[in-house]
């Protein structure tokens, strides 16, 4: 689950982290109000969305203005009507895709003289089983970026499960070059961040940039968020900052069913019990010169219910252009699945190509199943033949 920035910020300062002072509007009508609130004399106002590259990214509407989806102002005036611009309008980035996102809030922020700018962040890093601070004095940059061009620059420093040190503080701080006032405050700041990812379950937090101001002092200016979804059952508090304009509908509608669903950009539907077999699928998909439109893992012990709507899902999405059933039944029974997908079928009509491989528990019954039901299926032997045939159709 993710967060908007304002609410990143919230929680970073409910610990202790140095952010700037911020009015949230979510009317255009209360914009110079809420920037009045705030000490000037330069506003920051902010779209908030869920994808980055905001600054640069540009507005599909001409009178949302040429800026991008950052802009600055000189007085709460100016800065309303820079948030009026934003405002209902659709932003795109290079992480939203062509497609953009719809700007429903927008963050007027006290502005702040950077000196430098700086590049720091967390997350679970898989290969020392450790949670592991990455910093940089690239901030402002895409990360993979400086990576790529620059490694030397990056310091990543896995923390000991015991608890964050003031070695392991200092060494982000050298990292930074933080000197001063500014050391002080990263010394202070580190141990905040660790404690505020571990005891909220985030799975990732990004500070880019982290400023240090013209003071000598340090401020957390942008904050990304992304918390475990395994751990929301633990924070009601944080399930209530979810804003589901900001996600897709077919994976919310997904997500009520306990299906395992993300939408892609691909052609082909694709619809498998288990992770692992939905991703052998996707990639056979990919082989044969197709691509696929979803992840889609009914799970090991779909009901008749629950594969209906797992199949409905992937017909409401307009770019599926061919369906591919893919079902190995250990746990999961094949007959189960092809009593779903005739009842989906049924319901919705089936206007796209149809193939289904099913193999395992119940696999003669199944295939019985959709023999006698007078669908226009193609069927096929083995995930090879079945990734060739749904191609095939469909091209």
């Amino acid at each position: 689950m993710n967060i908007h920035e304002y609410q990143a910020k919230e929680l970073l300062k409910s610990y202790g982290a140095p952010v700037a002072q911020g009015a949230i509007v979510l009317d255009a009508g209360n914009a110079e109000a809420a920037a009045s609130t705030l000490p000037g004399p330069l506003y920051v106002v902010k779209s908030q969305i869920h994808a980055g590259g905001r600054g640069k990214g540009k507005f599909k509407e001409a009178d949302a203005g040429e800026k991008g989806g950052v802009r600055l102002a000189k007085s709460p005036a100016e800065a309303a009507e820079e948030a009026r611009k934003m405002l209902g309008h659709t932003l795109v980035t290079k992480q939203t895709g062509p497609e953009g996102k719809v700007v429903n809030r927008v963050y007027i922020e006290d502005g702040a003289d950077i000196d430098r700018e700086l590049y720091l962040s967390l997350l679970v890093d898989r290969s020392s089983g450790k949670v592991a601070f990455i910093a940089s004095t690239e901030g402002g940059m895409d990360i993979e970026e400086v990576a790529e061009e620059t490694p030397e620059k990056i310091l990543t420093l896995p923390i000991d499960p015991s608890g964050m040190t003031d070695e392991d503080a200092a060494r982000l701080c050298d990292a930074l070059k933080l000197e001063g006032d500014a050391r002080a405050d990263g010394m202070a700041l580190m141990p905040i961040l660790y404690k505020a990812f571990v005891e909220t379950d985030m799975a990732m937090l990004e500070i880019n940039p982290l400023i240090v101001m013209e003071n000598g002092r340090v401020r957390v200016l942008d904050a990304k968020v992304g918390f475990d979804p395994n751990a929301e059952f633990r924070h009601p508090d944080i399930q209530k900052l979810r804003d589901e304009t900001e996600e897709d509908p077919l994976e919310l509608r997904a997500a009520e069913f306990d299906l395992s669903y993300v939408k892609l950009d691909g052609n082909i539907g694709c619809m498998v019990n288990g992770a692992g077999l939905a991703m052998a699928t996707m990639d056979i998909v990919k082989l044969y010169g197709a691509e696929p439109a979803n992840f889609l893992d009914v799970g090991g012990g779909a009901t008749k219910e629950k594969v209906t709507e797992a199949f409905k899902i992937i017909t409401s999405d307009p770019g599926v252009q061919g369906i591919l059933v893919n079902i190995f039944g250990g746990i999961m029974r094949c007959d189960v699945i092809a009593e779903g997908v005739i009842a989906a079928v049924k319901e919705t009509g089936l206007a796209v190509p149809l193939v289904v491989r099913l193999e395992g528990t119940n696999v003669e019954l199944g295939k019985d199943i959709i023999n006698k039901s007078g669908l226009n299926v193609i069927a096929a032997n083995d995930l090879d033949d079945a990734a060739q045939k749904i191609v095939a159709a469909v091209k």
